[in-house]
């Protein structure tokens, strides 16, 4: 008596078929990474005054990956020496993965490493400001009235030809103040779950909900939280070195800004879960109540 196969479930494909369905998506992503900031190339200072940041908070580096900025030794012809360095962060519980700034031949040895090479620090558009103009063109396009009332009034001066009055400039509707404002502001008024990331270039975010732990804030400008915040907040992500973070009850596990922070470890305990601001004083990252 022979047995005989259960048919398969449905929905279950026993053929292949579906083998030229997708198996992976290319997508673009941001990610916010530690940066190593090298000032100089003594590999045994780097260390000695490396680890002890390390150690203050051993669990935040740990398989992190981070990123080697280079910006301040572009104009040295000297050897950055990757490999003693890249052994150095791995030592430390680091992952290195790329290199920003730097010169040619730097991007060669770190290269050579299999490390990234990075886009440089972004620098800050040239905006045109109101009165940044020419005088002589100024002159030149100001009303003729405005130069002609003495020859008008002098004998012989033949009157000007009739104008066309000009429309007076209307005042901005209340839909395009609103649609204005919500470039430079942002506002969530949900909570952000563990996981979720929110970045807003170029403003400030506002949240006015609970931020749960392992979810991150981001924003160019300012970020303010009127709810318990337990993640992680980074304000001036560009290298806004003004931006401030407002936070109604400060439990996070990170805050910084401009690149400058703290991790809950170095947080004094009588901050914590109080009205705080946290910005920067001559580049030293500074936490007070409100």
């Amino acid at each position: 008596m022979s047995a005989q196969l259960p048919p398969p479930a449905p929905g279950l494909d026993l053929a292949g078929a579906s083998a030229d369905a997708p198996i992976l998506e290319l997508k673009a992503a941001a990610f916010t990474l530690p940066v190593v900031r090298l000032l100089g190339l003594d590999m045994d200072a780097v260390e000695a005054q490396l680890a002890p940041k390390v150690q203050q908070a051993p669990g935040f580096f740990l398989h992190t990956p981070v990123v080697i900025d280079l910006t301040a030794l572009s104009a040295s012809d000297a050897d950055v020496g990757f490999p003693q360095l890249v052994g150095l962060l791995r030592g430390l519980g680091m992952i290195p993965i790329g290199v920003r700034g730097g010169n040619a031949a730097q991007h060669e040895a770190a290269k050579a490493m299999e490390l990234a090479i990075l886009a440089d620090v972004h620098k800050p558009r040239q905006r045109v400001v109101a009165g940044d103009f020419d005088s002589s063109s100024a002159a030149s396009t100001r009303p003729a009235a405005q130069f002609g009332s003495k020859r008008a009034s002098g004998a012989g001066a033949k009157p000007e030809p009739d104008r066309k009055p000009e429309l007076a400039r209307q005042p901005p509707s209340a839909n395009d103040a609103r649609q204005q404002q919500s470039q430079i502001l942002k506002l969530v008024d949900r909570p952000v779950r563990s996981g979720q990331r929110i970045y807003f270039p170029g403003g400030d975010l506002t949240v006015i909900a609970a931020v749960s732990s392992g979810a991150e804030l981001m924003a160019d400008g300012n970020i303010h939280i009127y709810a318990p915040m337990r993640g992680r907040v980074m304000a001036g992500l560009r290298g806004n070195t003004t931006a401030r973070i407002f936070c109604q009850d400060l439990q996070a596990e990170l805050v910084s800004v401009a690149g400058h922070y703290r991790v809950s470890e170095n947080i004094p305990s009588e901050l914590k879960g109080k009205c705080v601001q946290v910005f920067l004083d001559h580049d030293v990252l500074r936490i007070e109540p409100l």
